[in-house]
């Protein structure tokens, strides 16, 4: 809106006329006091002021205008027909004004500057809008920035009070943080510790865990910088996901070189173990086959026969044990070997299932076949194979000792074969399903009601993973369980 300010009537009705012909919003005062009691009230784009009026005349208007802030920056064109000289021109200017029109006026000449100031006034309320946008803008950034700073913060300091050595990277592998532990195993924040020759570099370890884009874990010895030792360390990594993306990685060293020395003096202590009694119970054995001849030939059927033959049991079941442990050792050291040749599936299937009716005293316990059969032959080592397959059977009638039936399902996936094992027994929880293949692990729940040393698993796992198959569990509490694995053909 436009003021005109002038204490004559026709003066203001013709200007009035004239801009609200190009449809300029118009108001008028005719004093000073007036104008300026509106122009506190109201918005104003351009004053259009007379110089010569009674009172305060244009240049106190100017002036007093300028002293507020509200009002400093309105733009004011003078209009006069007496005060034409050039010092009246300068004071216009040095009270506020923008511009000086002497009269006559021209009417093209003063619509194009009140168009052009009334424009420049749009673009400034403009600017100052895009101003208070930006400047709120910027005070929601500083708020969220020092909220990502405070919480950067918490997790610095979370990870300085953690016992094991605690980093953190950003979206591209690049550390940012260390806590103290860290340098006891490096002297720079963005150097890795040194890992033992043996195992693969910290670098590797960690582009590869940053291209895979999902939490990882490995065990890794690296270098303690005091005493040049690699003890082992379990190495963890997670992503922190931000809108489909990671925003940053927080990793973390624990120390498990105890566990680990602990792990091998036991490992040492059974290998040893085991060799040292297989030497006396093949003697055992060889002396329990002796009196069972003997026995047999004085008075088959006797007491002391069926005592000779329960004990020969047992000392099976210790052989069985011993050569766990012994495969257990020969997985330590790995030594494991597979002597792998063409067989056929479906005869060493057979093979199981009747050793297993014969072996089973469960008299009423039947095993149903579903699926196809194995019509082609397998590259592997029978014999180890065979002993997954057992497992797998004992472990379902140990479990479901109350069940009627097991359950061989049998399938053929593109090049692959795949043979389960199901049983109607205990189950297993899902939350221990994963760990039932590691080495001496068992069920809480049914450690105490069913023996065994948790072995059994842990070298079927390995079996399998040295023929480049997979295995799996599947199960439900109260249930039953089905235990996996698959085979390629070759």
């Amino acid at each position: 809106m436009v003021l005109i300010v002038d204490d004559q009537a026709e003066n203001i009705f013709s200007l009035k006329k004239l801009l609200e012909s190009q449809d300029f919003e118009v108001d008028t005062a005719a004093s000073g006091e007036e104008a300026l009691k509106k122009v506190l009230k109201n918005e104003y784009a351009l004053i259009i002021l007379d110089v010569q009026m009674p009172g305060i005349d244009g240049f106190e208007v100017a002036e007093t205008l300028s002293g507020y802030s509200k009002t400093k920056e309105l733009p004011i064109i003078f209009l006069s027909a007496v005060n034409t000289e050039k010092k009246f021109i300068t004071k216009g200017y040095a009270s506020g004004g923008i511009d000086y029109i002497t009269k006559p006026v021209d009417p093209d000449i003063l619509l194009l500057k009140v168009t052009t100031f009334h424009r420049l006034y749009e673009q400034t309320l403009a600017l100052n809008e895009t101003k208070k946008v930006l400047e709120r803008e910027i005070e929601i950034r500083k708020k969220a920035q020092q909220e990502l700073n405070d919480k950067v913060e918490d997790l610095n300091t979370t990870l300085e009070s953690l016992p094991q050595i605690a980093f953190r990277a950003d979206s591209n592998g690049r550390i940012t943080f260390v806590n103290k532990k860290w340098f006891q195993y490096s002297n720079c924040t963005s150097i890795f510790p040194q890992t033992h020759p043996d195992d693969v570099e910290m670098e590797k370890i960690w582009r590869n865990a940053i291209n895979g884009g999902e939490p990882f874990e490995c065990e890794v010895r690296i270098k303690e910088c005091a005493s040049g030792l690699y003890p082992y360390h379990l190495l963890r990594i997670i992503p922190m996901k931000k809108d489909a993306g990671i925003k940053n990685w927080v990793g973390t060293f624990t120390y498990i070189d105890d566990q680990k020395q602990a792990e091998r003096k036991k490992d040492e202590f059974l290998s040893i173990a085991s060799h040292e009694l297989k030497t006396p119970l093949t003697s055992i054995k060889a002396y329990i086959q002796l009196l069972a001849r003997l026995e047999s030939k004085k008075n088959e059927g006797s007491v002391v026969a069926s005592y000779i033959s329960r004990a020969h049991e047992q000392v099976g079941k210790l052989e069985h044990l011993i050569a766990d442990l012994l495969d257990i050792s020969k997985i330590e050291n790995g030594k494991l070997k597979m002597n792998k040749k063409p067989f056929d599936m479906e005869q060493l299937i057979a093979n199981v299932v009747e050793t297993v009716s014969n072996t089973n005293h469960h008299s009423t316990l039947r095993v149903e076949r579903a699926g196809v059969p194995m019509l082609k032959e397998i590259v592997g080592d029978v014999i180890r194979i065979e002993q997954v397959l057992i497992n797998f059977f004992t472990n379902a009638i140990k479990y479901a000792p109350e069940a009627d039936r097991i359950v061989l399902h049998t399938a053929i996936n593109n090049d692959h074969v795949y043979i389960a094992v199901q049983d109607f027994g205990i189950g297993i929880p899902s939350h221990k399903k994963d760990q039932v293949f590691g080495k001496f692990y068992r069920v809480e729940e049914s450690a105490m009601e069913y023996q065994g040393l948790g072995i059994g698993l842990y070298i079927c796992a390995e079996i399998i993973k040295q023929h480049y198959g997979t295995y799996g569990v599947e199960s439900t509490p109260g249930e039953g369980t089905t235990f996996y694995f698959t085979l390629p053909f070759s």
